[in-house]
């Protein structure tokens, strides 16, 4: 009898090699600049988990693992959403590595090695899946440990099914995507995704004067809406916490380190929006956001305006996340 190949977890932790862009060029050419346009092309897989298994990938206990990454906005919902539906033993997580280079996402030492498939580049997962793969390589990631392949790095979609697939084992007090509120919360959801969580990018690429004025207007109008939306209620939809406060959220929490000081979208910082800012410390102040953040992953991406557009200068701000927030006395 020979013996059993030890698993990943018994075995040395595999690591990646440095990210060196210098040796293997930056992440980009090749794969993201190529891949399809349009979130549903550009994260091809959509594999779907359903309580009663119709998807093909039935709900069930330890058999479902998410690569994460602690910068990325996408991937910190689906961190946000496991923790507050209280899955942290039904689905696990781990976290790549914070630098790439033209390999993609790794597992280097600092966040820890894959432990489900001792991989030391998350592109191995998207080869195994799909052998030959050539397309964005992205987190977060759903890995299905029994046909050992990846269910979807369709990020609207992985939070949704947690959210309301794995009801057997969640928390039943947590409803973040009540059937009954759903075309309310589907309705903010594609406000925030438009002009929010994507504003960065867009104003950040502006090539005129008026593109960029109208771009951050947009985004500006929009932050505005929300806080006067929150004046007089703790959360988006209904008197508790919905999928369409964690997709505000992560890009709030972002806002004053990185979108803003790198895209140069409003004068006014997270801080200056009364409600706004003292609805984001109410959320922080709650495990499920706070043990999820690392504020030092968040910084913003250097650009060259386009000739003749001109910004005004921001720097970096770090909020007092900590202070009393006084919003106990609102309800929905």
């Amino acid at each position: 009898m020979t013996a059993a190949a030890d698993t990943p977890a018994q075995q040395a932790p595999a690591y990646a090699t440095p990210a060196d862009v210098q040796v293997h060029g930056p992440y980009g050419p090749g794969r993201l600049d190529a891949a399809p346009k349009g979130v549903h092309a550009l994260y091809p897989f959509h594999g779907r988990i359903t309580a009663d298994g119709s998807s093909g990938y039935p709900a069930s206990p330890g058999r479902y693992h998410i690569y994460s990454a602690w910068h990325c906005p996408w991937a910190h919902r689906s961190a946000i959403v496991r923790k507050l539906a209280g899955l942290e033993d039904v689905v696990s997580l781990s976290y790549v590595d914070d630098e790439r280079d033209a390999r993609g996402w790794a597992f280097r030492e600092r966040r820890g090695a894959d432990p489900v498939n001792g991989f030391t580049l998350l592109a191995q997962a998207y080869e195994a899946t799909e052998p030959g793969f050539t397309g964005h390589i992205s987190v977060p990631t759903l890995w299905d440990r029994e046909s050992g392949r990846i269910v979807s790095n369709h990020f609207p979609d992985i939070t949704l099914d947690l959210a309301t697939q794995f009801e057997e084992w969640a928390d039943p007090s947590v409803r973040l995507y009540p059937a009954e509120s759903r075309a309310e919360i589907d309705e903010l959801n594609a406000e925030i995704l438009r002009d929010v969580n994507t504003a960065a990018p867009r104003v950040a690429g502006a090539s005129t004067q008026e593109e960029y004025e109208r771009l951050r207007g947009e985004t500006v109008a929009a932050l505005e809406r929300l806080d006067e939306r929150l004046a007089g209620r703790r959360f988006l939809v209904g008197d508790a916490i919905t999928e369409a406060d964690v997709r505000l959220w992560v890009t709030l929490a972002r806002f004053d380190l990185a979108d803003n000081p790198g895209a140069r979208i409003s004068e006014r910082r997270l801080t200056d929006f009364t409600h706004l800012w003292s609805y984001a410390r109410d959320l922080y102040q709650r495990p499920a956001f706070r043990d999820t953040t690392d504020f030092s992953t968040y910084r913003h991406t250097a650009f060259t305006p386009a000739e003749g557009v001109k910004r005004f200068d921001l720097a970096p701000l770090q909020g007092g996340w900590d202070s009393p927030h006084g919003r106990e006395r609102l309800t929905g």
